[in-house]
């Protein structure tokens, strides 16, 4: 496990940097976690959600135990060093002990304590932050996790209606947000340090967990589990807003696409193309594998986080997007420069 762990880091520390991938005569930048893009204050003990806060208030709680627990040990055993070494004058060696009840009982009874008084924290701890109830009136999101990207179904201002989007999660500010997770394929696991711990999501197993964000801001997240080739570059970002935002975001993204006439041809070739069979676009095509792109300029990233939303890293995303993010599921149709030029021109009016 250590290994592992040790593995996870190093792949996240080498992602730190910006990869410049080019396509279609253009180029465009993939930043990653460290970068201008998703830089951002991943602190667990900068809580700003009462799960976090729970989380932040056990830390500071066992480090002090276990700060205290170093200075007692190490401060008798240098005591012991000093005062009981040997010296030039020492005729012989020093009256052996063999037993001592009093010792032998305190360094029995104090570390019971010790794990008695964690195991009770650590126990009320689980059961605020993790609830097998939603809490009185929150935001019920589903979220699905696939390779590498999240998916996010978030209920409508009316009863039946369901907003897909993906890798970026709006909610509203001050209210309570349930999350029921599942997994696509493998294990992923959701961890936004200042609003909650990690929640696996286990295929075949459904989790939950929930959070509160507290104020107003973007929070910065990742996949916690290895899930293959892009771990690193499964992204999060949940942007936390005023409820009155939050209702016009919500609007927004129930309204359809906007059927330009200039770009017409952009939107045939897109579904002639597998992109529809792949893609869903409310209205026009009903794919299922890939993110939905009903609103997809709505959001501020690509690829779950490794390049900024906009016209030239779409151009290069759709030209070859193993450039951007090698060994993603989506692969390149080798579209001339026109033909991927149509096909932005499109996108781009999906706001």
């Amino acid at each position: 496990m250590g290994r592992l762990r040790n593995a996870k880091l190093a792949v996240s520390v080498f992602s730190l940097a910006c990869v410049s991938a080019s396509g279609a005569g253009t180029d465009a930048v993939a930043c990653v976690p460290g970068t201008p893009l998703n830089a951002g204050d991943l602190n667990i003990f900068h809580s700003v959600s009462p799960p976090a806060a729970e989380i932040r208030e056990r830390a500071w709680l066992v480090s002090a135990i276990c700060g205290g627990i170093f200075v007692l040990v190490e401060g008798a055993l240098v005591y012991a060093i000093v005062k009981f070494r040997a010296r030039r004058t020492d005729a012989e060696e020093p009256r052996q002990v063999f037993g001592s009840t009093p010792i032998e009982m305190a360094w029995t009874i104090i570390p019971l304590i010790v794990v008695f008084v964690l195991a009770l924290t650590t126990v009320r701890t689980i059961r605020e932050v993790q609830r097998t109830e939603a809490p009185a009136g929150a935001l019920e999101v589903e979220v699905i996790g696939h390779q590498w990207w999240w998916e996010y179904r978030v209920p409508g201002s009316t009863a039946g209606r369901t907003i897909v989007t993906a890798n970026e999660l709006v909610v509203p500010v001050g209210r309570p947000v349930w999350l029921r997770m599942s997994s696509a394929d493998v294990i992923h696991s959701w961890w936004v340090p200042r609003l909650n711990g990690k929640t696996d999501l286990v295929p075949g197993h459904p989790s939950n967990t929930w959070f509160t964000a507290e104020s107003a801001g973007v929070f910065l997240g990742q996949c916690a589990e290895y899930c293959g080739t892009q771990h690193a570059n499964m992204l999060l970002r949940v942007r936390a807003v005023e409820e009155r935002e939050f209702d016009a975001w919500r609007a927004q993204q129930e309204q359809p696409p906007v059927a330009a006439a200039e770009v017409s041809a952009g939107r045939a070739r897109f579904l002639d193309l597998a992109c529809a069979n792949c893609h869903a676009i409310d209205g026009w095509c009903d794919g299922a594998f890939g993110p939905s792109l009903t609103h997809l300029m709505s959001r501020e990233t690509l690829g779950a986080g490794v390049a900024s939303m906009d016209a030239e890293s779409l151009r290069a995303w759709i030209d070859d997007p193993q450039r951007l993010k090698p060994g993603c599921n989506m692969p390149s149709l080798k579209l001339s420069d026109a033909e991927v030029g149509e096909i932005v021109s499109f996108l781009v009016t999906l706001k």
